[in-house]
């Protein structure tokens, strides 16, 4: 049975949601002009996003100072700007913010009124580490860090940053943004769209020196070429490698192009002379963190050193290292973020899924983060968007998704979602609310003192008042 109008729900408005919505819209598109009126005639596609602005990570992930990753922003607002809002003559796609899938509406209720639901709500949380002293005081978890200087509207508005000497365990692009983050000065980041409140918090901050610590070689890196260039071009900070980390790693017998690139700034960057900056950024290869020392909060973290073995895995050595330092911050991965009503992979933290498809639950589907894991760069979300699109497609037009599975979702006897909402009086955001939240934040900027592209409203009400005003006090 082929479908006239395909009704998808995508869960999570980040650029694996988005990726998603904009390629369905135009599979069908390319469906339609292939194979003429027996293909499937129209699509409509309602974003739900548990946040009241869209963009996930880009908004509330990449660090402030990072204004060509954020560039990405501006493609993501035009594949949702493309298309009509709700109450136009043909509806294609709606951005439904501030909605929380198994809070405000079930995933069960979802699928009672669409055909499809894809899942993309990513991973938010810190991935375990596993080891003593890891819930002292003063142990934080990246993500949480990256969420406060991001200005997220569910975290504290305040961050504790009375540590001169800081551990970062992680090697990846994250714990160089925490690094970066940490040791350069607030001044440096006043033109950004840090908030208000981030930005007094930096400028207090004791720190003068960030350790970051990777449990692998030099040779062994997560980082980009271009992250990692960065860390170097810090005002008035000094880059300090230690040459035992270094014995016997050949730069050109890099895996890859990008590494050979990283392992000669690296090696650049160990014979600079210090500067007498009054911050310093540590960069430690070959230590795995076994505990995180302290009484009442954390006065150290202490190391194993490593080496690697015949297959170059990294093993102790027996050699045991302690460090003095009054924070951590553990940057060592995410951990998938689950959805009521959703099976669930507990171990590696993702939806079981087969190429997009969820195990044991037709109509549903995964893409991004929850369902292959975290890893990769954003614009690897593009080719989890088609593979889970085109298994999409694939089960509509062969019958598994057919109109009894969401009967009449805008308009018929289900009803529009946003009925079912406006009873509850769930406080949901729309398209045209998200472009007069951008615009407030942007003219915010205009006037700073200092100006920047925008300042963000971070707290949740406020956004939303900008947003739909009088919706909170209806």
């Amino acid at each position: 049975m082929t479908l006239s109008t395909l009704r998808v729900a995508i869960v999570g408005a980040g650029p694996a949601g988005i990726y998603a919505g904009n390629l369905l819209a135009q599979s069908v598109d390319a469906l339609r002009r292939a194979e003429g009126p027996a293909s499937i005639d129209a699509v409509e596609i309602d974003l739900f996003e548990s946040l009241p602005a869209p963009y996930g990570l880009i908004r509330y992930g990449v660090a402030p100072d990072h204004p060509r990753i954020k560039g990405i922003v501006t493609s993501l607002h035009e594949m949702l700007d493309a298309f009509p809002e709700p109450g136009a003559a043909r509806r294609t796609i709606r951005f439904i913010g501030n909605v929380e899938v198994g809070r405000d509406i079930a995933l069960d209720e979802l699928r009672e009124r669409y055909h499809g639901v894809i899942l993309a709500t990513g991973a938010l949380r810190d991935a375990t580490l596993d080891i003593p002293g890891v819930d002292l005081p003063g142990s934080y978890g990246a993500a949480d860090f990256v969420a406060w200087y991001d200005g997220h509207p569910d975290v504290p508005r305040t961050w504790p940053l009375e540590a001169a000497s800081v551990a970062v365990i992680g090697n990846g692009n994250v714990a160089l943004d925490v690094a970066r983050v940490l040791a350069k000065h607030a001044v440096d980041l006043r033109t950004t769209e840090v908030p208000d409140n981030v930005l007094a918090g930096l400028e207090s901050s004791a720190v003068t020196d960030v350790h970051v610590f990777g449990r692998r070689g030099p040779a062994d890196i997560k980082f980009t070429p271009i992250e990692l260039r960065e860390l170097g071009e810090v005002r008035d900070v000094d880059i300090v490698l230690y040459d035992e980390d270094f014995e016997g790693v050949d730069p050109t017998a890099a895996a890859n192009n990008q590494l050979k690139v990283m392992l000669r700034t690296l090696n650049s960057w160990r014979g600079r002379p210090s500067t007498g900056a009054s911050r310093r950024l540590h960069l430690h290869f070959w230590h795995a963190p076994i505990e995180i020392t302290g009484d009442d909060r954390v006065d150290g973290v202490r190391f194993a050193r490593t080496a690697p073995d015949a297959a170059g895995t990294p093993v102790p050595t027996g050699e045991v290292r302690d460090y003095d330092v009054q924070a951590v911050y553990r940057a060592i991965g995410y951990y998938g973020t689950r959805v009521e009503g959703a099976d669930f992979d507990e171990r590696r933290g993702v939806v079981p899924n087969v190429e997009g498809r969820v195990i044991g639950q037709p109509g549903l589907y995964a893409t991004g983060w929850i369902k292959r894991g975290p890893v990769g760069l954003i614009g690897h979300t593009k080719s989890d968007a088609l593979e889970t699109v085109g298994h999409l497609l694939a089960d509509a037009q062969s019958g598994v998704l057919t109109d009894a599975a969401a009967p009449g979702c805008l308009g018929g006897s289900q009803g529009d979602v946003l009925d079912l909402l406006d009873d509850r009086e769930t406080a949901y955001t729309t398209w045209d609310g998200w472009q007069a939240l951008d615009a407030h934040e942007r003219a915010l900027g205009e006037n700073h003192e200092h100006v920047r592209e925008r300042v963000k409203v971070v707290a949740r009400d406020e956004q939303v008042e900008i947003s739909r005003p009088g919706v909170l006090t209806r």
